[in-house]
């Protein structure tokens, strides 16, 4: 499956169509697309930590799925209106403070679902702190 978007090609839609997704300072990154693959960069902030300071639960659940729209769309194209269907998550470990890594691989891409797995690592680090697959429904094409 080779990407029909890149990695700024797919920022730029974005912040176009889903500027909200900024809506507290620019924290997401797309550090690269490949053939079936993406990788996001979260830059985690006060706001995204829980008491005990690690990284909340809805904070990796809320870059899974973003992860997931971002691989969806640089293999898609530019289809502001696929939407999430499904999203399971396992949280495997307390992630420390700091940037997390999501990435994610198409395991399917048809023509109405695409299904994603993600595993989401803090920066630098080997151990996954979680790991989701999802679901998108793609529009149909006119």
């Amino acid at each position: 499956m080779q990407p029909v978007m890149t990695a700024d090609e797919i920022m730029d839609m974005l912040d176009e169509v889903f500027p909200q997704i900024h809506a507290d300072g620019k924290v997401y990154t797309i550090e690269s697309v490949a053939p079936g693959k993406a990788v996001l960069r979260l830059t985690a902030n006060e706001r995204h930590l829980r008491p005990g300071g690690t990284v909340s639960g809805p904070t990796m659940m809320a870059m899974a799925d973003f992860a997931a729209y971002v691989v969806t769309l640089a293999h898609i194209g530019p289809e502001a209106l696929a939407v999430t269907t499904n999203l399971n998550i396992n949280f495997l470990r307390k992630p420390e403070p700091g940037d997390l890594l999501a990435t994610c691989q198409l395991l399917k891409l048809g023509k109405r679902l695409a299904v994603v797995d993600c595993f989401i690592a803090g920066d630098g680090q080997e151990e996954l702190v979680a790991h989701a697959t999802a679901t998108y429904s793609i529009p149909p094409r006119k």
